[in-house]
């Protein structure tokens, strides 16, 4: 009986150290450190998902959900129509102010401030005349955009 038991433990070993080798694991995440100054912009939008105008610099991508992080720059007088997205969104305010309704709750922040967005969770940005803001977003999934009166 002991034999059979220790031969079924290491039966089970080799079947599971198999399947670990030949599972698709993501692999090492690259490390970053950047300044803001440093980031490299794509070219202003044209309105068609945010705010005309509106720059954004990637840095990465997890490669086990897809979730994206990125750098948003907003121009002042700008406002980004109420939306939601299929997963939490996680944003920090790098430059501000920026408004932010989340469902029927609007939050004036300043520099530094801490958003959490649950996926579903209808929002909207505006950012005032007085200058533009960036913030840095991290997605817990892959992007999407579900506009709410488009």
């Amino acid at each position: 009986m002991r034999n059979c038991l220790l031969l079924l433990i290491t039966c089970m070993m080799l079947v599971l150290g198999s399947c670990m080798q030949s599972a698709d694991l993501p692999g090492p995440i690259a490390p970053l450190a950047i300044n803001l100054v440093e980031l490299e912009w794509g070219p202003p939008g044209d309105g068609s998902i945010a705010p005309a105008g509106t720059r954004t610099a990637p840095q990465g991508v997890d490669p086990v959900t897809g979730g994206v992080t990125y750098y948003a720059w907003f121009p002042a007088n700008g406002h980004f129509d109420l939306h939601w997205h299929t997963y939490d969104e996680y944003v920090v305010v790098v430059q501000g102010p920026v408004t932010i309704a989340l469902g029927d709750d609007v939050h004036n922040l300043e520099t530094g401030g801490y958003i959490v967005i649950p996926g579903g969770m209808p929002h909207y940005w505006d950012v005032p005349a007085t200058g533009d803001a960036i913030i840095l977003v991290r997605r817990a999934g892959p992007a999407d955009f579900n506009f709410v009166n488009r």
